[in-house]
């Protein structure tokens, strides 16, 4: 019998390179999903479609190997389950998706907790929330090889409609927290694509790590701006700290913001966020750059920030909803003519997660 599951993207609205150093981040899932429809097989094979690809991939259950394709999240998926001791006889599925790919909305992610939603409920699996997300970054750390937190998966799954997604790093710990009435987001994809695997993220990541040992802390989640300042360590090395401990206090002070329904607020955190990124972690771009400073012109936008790892991708924008469809066609004309890149406004709002979005409420433990 076939069965469905659907899981969003998300999109990251502070804590900026905070989940490596054990800190704090704010997300949204999105009204933004992908979608996946499939069925046993009994033949130890595994087929996979996509409405963006021509071809199936087709692969062994006690063979399974990365093939550099999009395939490889839902493969990987399956191959960290079985690792972990499920009964996974094969299966074939059809993914669709309402998200975009490649605009920095973790559509990976997405598909991971998709499979994962999808497999629990043709072979009977169980798991907690939380461990599902585990399974599923283990996917793209130890199959996919690429080495992110936990931020992507925890949010596609913990996503609540009307909410944002508070996310402990250490403590894998995760809250719902409501988003101002009346408010919603833009996502403006700038067109430069962002390499996360290239020599900047792990030239970041290595500082971060650096700095840590200087002050002495087990990760900059434990170390204050007082202590950053007056630390001896290289300049490059105390701006990397900065902005990390930077963006953890900002996290804290977005809590206070959505609590109090805040929406300006919270609008100048980002935009104190994004200047962070260009002085302290340098890792925006002038197209990320134009593009927020043009965000903020527009009437109704509160602020805008890079989103994700940085190096080109997408900015987000907090603004009030009648504003967001107006603002995103401005920008991205103004944009284009600056620039020659064609920018994608994407309108959007904090939306379900996998776990509300299944149909079975007792398909989680918990």
């Amino acid at each position: 019998m076939k069965q469905t599951a659907v899981a969003p993207g998300r999109v990251e609205l502070l804590g900026n390179h905070t989940d490596y150093n054990g800190g704090v981040v704010l997300s949204a899932a999105l009204d933004l999903v992908v979608s996946v429809e499939g069925q046993c097989r009994t033949d130890g094979r595994i087929v996979l479609r996509s409405t963006t690809s021509t071809e199936a991939v087709e692969a062994e259950i006690g063979k399974l190997s990365r093939t550099d394709t999009w395939a490889d999240y839902p493969l990987g998926v399956a191959s960290v389950l079985i690792a972990n001791g499920a009964a996974i006889s094969g299966f074939e599925a059809d993914f669709s998706a309402t998200l975009p790919l490649g605009a920095g909305l973790s559509s990976s992610a997405a598909i991971e907790v998709a499979t994962g939603v999808l497999l629990m409920k043709l072979f009977g699996l169980q798991f907690e929330p939380i461990e599902l997300a585990r399974h599923c970054r283990r996917a793209e750390n130890e199959f996919v090889g690429v080495n992110c937190g936990l931020l992507d998966q925890a949010s596609s799954i913990f996503g609540r409609k009307g909410h944002a997604v508070y996310l402990d790093c250490r403590t894998e710990t995760v809250e719902r927290v409501p988003f101002p009435d009346g408010y919603g987001l833009l996502v403006v994809d700038s067109g430069v694509k962002h390499e996360l695997v290239g020599g900047e993220y792990n030239e970041r990541r290595a500082m971060c790590f650096q700095a840590a040992e200087i002050l002495g802390v087990p990760a900059l989640r434990d170390a204050s701006m007082a202590d950053v300042e007056r630390a001896a360590m290289p300049e490059v090395v105390k701006r990397r700290a900065a902005h990390i401990v930077g963006e953890n206090d900002r996290v804290s002070a977005a809590l206070h913001a959505l609590r109090g329904e805040d929406a300006a607020a919270f609008g100048r955190l980002m935009n104190v966020s994004h200047e962070s990124s260009i002085h302290n972690f340098e890792n925006s771009t002038a197209e990320l750059d134009l593009l927020a400073a043009l965000a903020r012109g527009e009437p109704g936008i509160c602020g805008a920030r890079l989103t994700g790892g940085g190096f080109g991708g997408s900015i987000v924008a907090l603004g009030a909803n009648d504003a967001l469809e107006p603002a995103g066609a401005a920008i991205a004309a103004k944009y284009s003519s600056a620039t020659g890149h064609t920018a994608t406004p994407i309108v959007c709002h904090p939306g379900d997660g996998a776990w509300a979005l299944a149909e079975d409420a007792s398909l989680f433990s918990a």
